[in-house]
């Protein structure tokens, strides 16, 4: 009894070890999930079982992830980082994950975002940034951004985002933009003219408030018309005498502003960039084909009125005329009729 007992015992102990589950972790083998939360980790497990689909790692304390973390489990589809103390992402940390749809980096330290992080994740599509200490997002993160349908990257220390960052997100359906530092000037014009075709086409999003200039502190982005906006100032063209390399007078000479004067003038008037004509708002285009279609359905119905009024009070008249004038010949026609009568007597 006592060796079956002992035997029992050492199959129980022996069991994570044979299907590959973590010390630490809590292995669900019909959903292929791996739960190693709230577990004090600084690293990632080195034992994750290899068929793992789902991997759940937040409340933890890792400040660093390796180059190709997560090579040990390729068909990797949703990787849960939150709360965790990352404050940078080498651009090859996930390499190896082509299945992997949703990735939540929620409340960790990041400031900013390699433009290659994302190259290896072809199929993401819902990525969660928020409550990070994210200043700067690049231009363009990779085609990997064309599947994505979810972005949220609120509570972060944003003041200006890309158009063509957004352009790249063809898929996108929801975005999360709100408790940023967004500065509403006229770089962030293009991203409200972008927001108002995206909520147009069906895209949810939240509020952008502004939180610069003074002027428009508090307002809701999208709010303030985009005819208040003036044209972003052209960069000088002019070189300044601090920004010429000091490399000797003999090799390098420092052309006067006094001698190229005029000329500089005149290619900066044939060279400077005209802009774009400004963008119709669609908004505003709606609407104003709605008035329209009001005002003129309003004006039809107002002449209609007036020809039936018109027709109405033409037919009373006519009849009102026509029995007064009924009542005036009879009286002759009977007079005529007395004297007949009587030249015939």
């Amino acid at each position: 009894m006592e060796g079956e007992l002992f035997l029992l015992s050492s199959m129980i102990f022996l069991l994570p070890v044979v299907c590959g589950c973590p010390e630490r972790c809590r292995c669900h083998s019909p959903s292929n999930s791996v739960d190693c939360s709230r577990q004090g980790l600084t690293e990632i497990p080195s034992n994750l079982p290899p068929q793992t689909l789902t991997l759940h790692l937040q409340d933890n304390q890792i400040h660093q992830l390796p180059t190709s973390a997560f090579k040990s489990v390729p068909h990797l589809i949703t990787l849960n980082l939150y709360n965790n103390s990352l404050s940078n992402l080498t651009p090859g940390v996930f390499h190896g994950l082509q299945h992997l749809q949703v990735l939540n980096l929620t409340q960790n330290s990041l400031h900013s975002l390699e433009s290659r992080l994302f190259h290896s994740l072809p199929q993401l599509r819902e990525l969660d940034l928020s409550s990070n200490n994210i200043s700067h997002l690049p231009a363009s993160l990779g085609e990997s951004w064309e599947n994505l349908t979810v972005l949220a990257i609120q509570q972060n220390r944003l003041r200006q985002l890309n158009r063509a960052l957004l352009e790249s997100m063809p898929r996108m359906k929801r975005l999360f933009l709100k408790d940023n530092l967004w500065k509403c000037n006229c770089h962030l014009l293009s991203l409200k003219l972008w927001l108002e075709t995206f909520v147009y086409k069906g895209g949810i999003t939240d509020n952008i408030t502004c939180v610069s200039p003074d002027a428009w502190k508090g307002k809701d982005l999208r709010e303030i018309p985009h005819e208040l906006y003036h044209p972003c100032p052209f960069p000088s063209l002019h070189l300044q005498s601090s920004q010429v390399p000091q490399l000797g007078a003999a090799r390098w000479a420092v052309p006067r502003l006094s001698d190229s004067h005029s000329t500089g003038e005149r290619d900066h008037r044939e060279c400077e960039i005209k802009p774009k004509p400004r963008p119709a708002n669609l908004r505003h285009a709606v609407a104003t084909i709605v008035i329209t279609g009001v005002v003129c359905g309003i004006v039809c119905l107002m002449m209609l009125a007036a020809a039936i009024y018109g027709c109405t009070y033409a037919a009373i008249t006519a009849q009102y005329h026509g029995g007064r004038l009924a009542q005036t010949n009879e009286p002759t026609k009977t007079e005529g009729k007395e004297l007949f009568d009587s030249s015939l007597a």
